[in-house]
């Protein structure tokens, strides 16, 4: 009888480490999982959508850039401060969203700097990205935003959802995106926010992990 015990008490102990070891790799794996990385990025806000697209990207894993406008950042500070306690990078979309090539040179200054102190003044940090609106620019553009140490990011994807897009075709845009590339999106469209938990199951199905944007290539990177 005793040895029969011993053998009883021998795999059970056998039996308890398989859990452990399982615990063990599942990190790993994960990380593993993550074969590149991709830019979500979302334009225009902070809005009356942001907090629950705050809400639905960090309920799926998901980590963006959002490219405020300096007047709606002014207006609400405090969605600014939840964008960065929501795990999110902010980044400058000008101030009022015009056409920046058509200003002159003083007005692209006073759009991108005002945007950089209401950014700043809301909690969100001295962004070091600029998305001018429209994707326009030239080189007086460029050039002013060097001047405030911001990188130009454009989209390497454009979703759409601007344009009326459906919940489907924006999904299927994501599904496009391959390692390093960003794409478009946008801070208030109801279709856009219908699309997170399907473009956050999308990526992990091709083992593409949402990423930031570095500052010095444009491309998405690991966080």
């Amino acid at each position: 009888m005793t040895t029969k015990r011993v053998l009883a008490v021998l795999a059970a102990a056998a039996a308890l480490t398989v859990p452990a070891a399982t615990t063990a790799t599942a990190a790993p794996a994960q990380a593993a999982a993550c074969n590149g990385y991709v830019g979500l990025t979302f334009d225009d806000g902070p809005s009356g959508n942001t907090t629950k697209l705050l809400g639905a990207l960090r309920q799926n894993g998901l980590r963006a850039t959002m490219f405020n406008q300096g007047q709606y950042a002014a207006a609400n500070p405090s969605l600014v401060r939840a964008q960065v306690t929501a795990g999110m990078w902010v980044a400058n979309h000008s101030y009022t969203h015009p056409h920046l090539t058509r200003l002159s040179q003083a007005q692209i200054d006073s759009e991108i700097s005002r945007t950089q102190q209401a950014v700043a003044n809301g909690g969100g940090g001295t962004p070091k990205l600029f998305r001018p609106p429209y994707g326009e620019t030239n080189a007086t553009v460029k050039s002013v935003a060097a001047r405030y140490g911001l990188t130009e990011i454009i989209w390497h994807v454009d979703s759409q959802d601007w344009n009326g897009a459906s919940t489907d075709a924006i999904v299927q845009s994501a599904a496009r995106l391959t390692n390093g590339q960003v794409i478009l999106m946008h801070d208030w469209p109801a279709n856009t926010l219908a699309a997170i938990p399907r473009i956050a199951q999308t990526l992990a199905s091709r083992g593409l992990c949402a990423g930031t944007i570095s500052p010095q290539t444009g491309r998405a990177v690991a966080p």
